[in-house]
């Protein structure tokens, strides 16, 4: 479909064929210009795409007008599993009972923690690139975007190595049931990974030690404490955003890259920008498309009048390519002094809690990438998931000079 010509009064961005290759930019970009609060429909339901980047902000820092409990954060209530299995879940939950509850788990994620925890990343990265070096190719997917952040993430929860796999097929089926159009398609995901959880928690507390679950216990902000069932839910919500998020933006980055290779020569050449440039990654890619609220009661975004019970959906993708926020905001720049961008959520109660673990497995990465694989190319097209709600590649294959024996920068 062409973004330019289509009907914006037809235009539903829950469509599929507008998401094959990543978000439909071109529309987003029209959408914020000419109806940044736009009606659509979708099976059925009616929502509202919120697309400009101050209303994306205003949404999301008014969780009392625009509710993620109510009716949770895909437009179905029951999208991946019942609401009410789910709304545990700190992406679902409202102030005040969010406050409480992410201000334990902020005094443990903090960016002191986040240094802490480098070896980890680095090593889960040196592992990655390791297994690959030699081979002078391999699928930048599935080699190494998918085993970074879930072997950090086994890291960090006490998840033994063999493991893995089982926590990589609960998070695929999860996105899976994301795009279905069955309700409750994750329903006995959820179960069975809440069930393994439950076990590795009792576990570890039993050992003792210093794990992130030992951590998690003894965190106390205000005489308030974690209990086990709380503790197992952020697990849970480890599992299902935790990691893919950090694996797709690897990834999009990554081909980003290979497909402006002035900045990934850029980046080989400035090592010490690395991290200017994990911003510019994280704007341009946006992985997480969007979220979605309730409004709890009447009210109006740019001149639309929002209904009690209206979904509104806030499109993070488009608010990171807001000319608002950035100038030239479609062009890749690496050298973008201190961009701007949504990849963590519109501020407010939702920010991202992971942020600084993300930006730290991102550093890390293609600091490695840079030195140890300069030479990268595509060995092929990159395959897209076709998804609404992912930005994300399901392969990528890829090549370079082979090169012996481990090297651990």
């Amino acid at each position: 479909m062409d973004a330019q010509q289509v009907d914006l009064d037809s235009v539903d961005l829950m469509d599929g064929s507008w998401h094959t290759e990543g978000p439909p930019h071109e529309l987003l970009a029209r959408l914020r210009s000419e109806c940044p609060v736009h009606p659509g429909s979708t099976g059925g339901q009616r929502y509202w795409s919120v697309t400009r980047d101050a209303e994306v902000v205003t949404v999301s820092r008014n969780p009392g007008t625009f509710s993620s409990y109510r009716e949770g954060i895909f437009l179905q209530p029951d999208q991946v599993a019942p609401l009410d299995m789910v709304r545990n879940v700190l992406l679902y939950k409202d102030p005040p009972e969010h406050s409480k509850y992410r201000r334990i788990l902020s005094s443990v994620f903090t960016p002191k923690a986040a240094k802490g925890w480098e070896p980890t990343v680095r090593s889960r990265v040196t592992a990655a690139i390791d297994a690959v070096i030699e081979s002078g190719r391999c699928d930048f997917v599935n080699d190494i975007a998918v085993p970074v952040p879930l072997g950090v993430l086994a890291s960090l929860m006490g998840v033994p190595d063999e493991d893995i796999p089982t926590l990589y097929q609960w998070t695929h089926q999860i996105e899976r049931a994301q795009q279905s159009v069955e309700p409750a398609g994750a329903t006995q995901t959820f179960a069975e990974m809440m069930g393994y959880l439950q076990q590795l928690i009792q576990a570890q507390l039993a050992e003792g030690g210093d794990s992130l679950v030992t951590r998690l216990r003894n965190a106390q902000v205000d005489g308030e404490s974690l209990n086990d069932d709380e503790i197992l839910t952020f697990f849970a919500l480890l599992v299902f955003a935790g990691n893919d998020t950090t694996r797709n933006t690897a990834a999009i980055g990554m081909l980003a890259l290979l497909n402006h290779p002035d900045q990934w020569q850029y980046m080989r050449e400035n090592p010490d920008k690395i991290p200017q440039a994990v911003e510019e990654i994280l704007r341009y890619t946006s992985v997480v498309k969007y979220f979605v609220r309730t409004a709890t009661q009447d009210t109006e975004l740019a001149d639309q009048h929002i209904a009690e019970g209206d979904k509104v959906v806030t499109w993070f993708t488009s608010a990171s390519r807001d000319e608002a926020l950035n100038e030239d905001p479609q062009t890749f720049d690496v050298t973008r002094d201190n961009p701007q961008h949504r990849a963590f959520g519109g501020g407010g109660p939702h920010f991202c809690l992971g942020n600084n673990l993300a930006r730290l497995e991102l550093r890390i990465l293609f600091e490695q990438l840079a030195q140890r694989m300069p030479d990268l190319q595509l060995d092929g097209p990159a395959e897209y998931l076709n998804s609404n709600w992912a930005h994300s590649l399901t392969s990528m294959p890829v090549t370079f000079p082979p090169a012996a024996g481990e090297q651990n920068p």
